[in-house]
């Protein structure tokens, strides 16, 4: 009885995992303008809203030492006005016509959004054209922005009070990279905050903020029709500068593993573990989100399990394969509990680790990560900013993004022999990087 009721719930899971890979293909109408501005337009017409998004290729990783942080600077210098719209008056009129707006940066990209009623996106397509090519640009608002941004990273790096979620991650990040720009945190260091220059703004803004490095995407209750006319409007007269200079550096390849010992304020010992893992392009990709999976995700993964509940040593344990456009890495954090060293900690990981390369994966438990991965996507897509924001993500860092679906397929088809193979290749303690955190209490006692 039991087996026939488990032979039922797993036919369950693959005709549902059949059905949400269909289902996520959505109709994108793609359109540019002469001057190289690529827009991506879903039409849903369920509900009277829209959502606006504008994404730049400029990310942390198009920046060199000196200059870091400059792009998440810039993500904030564009709340600053325009020529047209004063100091922060462009979420004032945003919020005026019923809508919302906000803005992120990543690795890779620079993201803006506004959520509004769809009779209103007008007022969007205005903004955003605005702040493209007329951002007030000037020694006031970069003191201004600076501040807020070295107030930002010191209370979310330099005085994180648990010496865990802001201080080790960027200690890794810094080990794990030794060439590539991904070697500094998003936010950047805090002495190249203090030394980026109004002309070091001008430049980036000329480089990076133009039409031909930009990708927007509409999604909601519009007509593609009616919604080109606008951007040809406001966009059309925009002039395309030269493709910004194409980031060439290199990782070399890690040939033995990095420790590093961190010592801080912090209540209890923590570690963190890296890989030197390939880019989200790669079809290898997908393994590894499984393989993290299988280790990390939910109360019966295997490292979540051992450490939290069967052994009780850690308080927390996680870890996130990094959507990046270029060869990125797969990171794990772990804090342990009072009375346990992060010897005990990375001996248990490494075990589940160990175990990944030397047995196959039942094929129960592969199927449980598949479902968990794509339905954690398929439910993260049910409102147009996330369907928006996802398939402009796939496009600016993959050049297509159809890659969406491929990435789907590829999730759906791994086998649990490929799992062993990425487990064998990538984690591999040559591969590795290790930062400890050292309660500086522990010192004393």
């Amino acid at each position: 009885m039991i087996r026939y009721i488990l032979s039922t719930l797993i036919l369950i899971s693959i005709f549902l995992f059949a059905g949400i890979s269909a289902a996520i293909e959505f109709d994108v109408k793609e359109f540019a303008l002469e001057n190289g501005l690529k827009v991506l337009i879903l039409e849903d017409h369920s509900a009277p809203v829209v959502s606006y998004i504008q994404y730049y290729h400029a990310g942390s990783k198009n920046e060199q030492l000196g200059r870091t942080g400059i792009s998440h600077l810039f993500e904030h210098m564009f709340f600053k006005g325009t020529k047209m719209v004063g100091p922060e008056e462009h979420d004032v009129i945003i919020q005026s016509n019923g809508g919302i707006d906000n803005a992120w940066t990543g690795w890779d990209c620079t993201c803006f959004y506004e959520n509004l009623p769809s009779d209103k996106l007008e007022v969007a397509i205005r903004l955003e054209s605005d702040r493209q090519q007329n951002l007030n640009l000037t020694n006031e608002t970069l003191e201004s922005e600076r501040e807020v941004v070295k107030e930002e990273r010191r209370w979310r790096t330099d005085n994180d009070i648990t010496g865990f979620y802001g201080a080790i991650a960027e200690q890794i990040q810094n080990f794990t990279f030794v060439a590539h720009p991904y070697h500094w945190e998003i936010i950047g260091f805090m002495n190249d905050l203090d030394h980026i220059t109004l002309e070091d703004c001008l430049i980036h803004y000329r480089i990076y903020y133009a039409p031909n490095n930009s990708v927007v995407i509409i999604a909601g209750d519009i007509n593609s029709a009616e919604a080109m006319r606008l951007m040809q409007k406001y966009y059309g007269s925009i002039p395309s500068q030269e493709p910004p200079p194409a980031v060439t550096v290199v990782e070399p390849p890690q040939e033995g593993e990095r420790r590093a010992d961190f010592h801080r304020a912090a209540q209890l010992p923590a570690f963190a573990v890296s890989y030197h893992i390939p880019n989200m392009s790669n079809p290898e990709f997908a393994s590894l989100e499984l393989l993290n999976n299988i280790l990390f995700e939910g109360r019966s993964s295997r490292a979540y399990k051992r450490m939290i509940y069967d052994e009780q040593m850690a308080q927390m344990v996680n870890g996130e394969v990094l959507t990046c456009e270029q060869p990125g890495w797969w990171y794990m954090m772990v804090r342990m509990q009072e009375g346990f060293t992060t010897a005990d900690g990375e001996k248990a990981l490494y075990e589940e680790m160990e175990r990944l390369k030397s047995e196959l994966v039942l094929e129960k438990e592969l199927l449980k990560a598949k479902n968990k991965v794509e339905s954690d996507l398929i439910f993260g897509l049910q409102t147009n900013e996330n369907r928006g924001t996802d398939i402009g993500y796939w496009q600016v860092l993959t050049g297509d993004y159809h890659n969406l679906y491929n990435y789907l397929e590829n999730v759906k088809n791994v086998t649990p022999e490929q799992i062993r193979e990425a487990a064998v290749k990538y984690l591999d303690s040559k591969n590795r990087t290790v930062v400890t955190l050292v309660p500086l209490q522990s010192e004393e006692d």
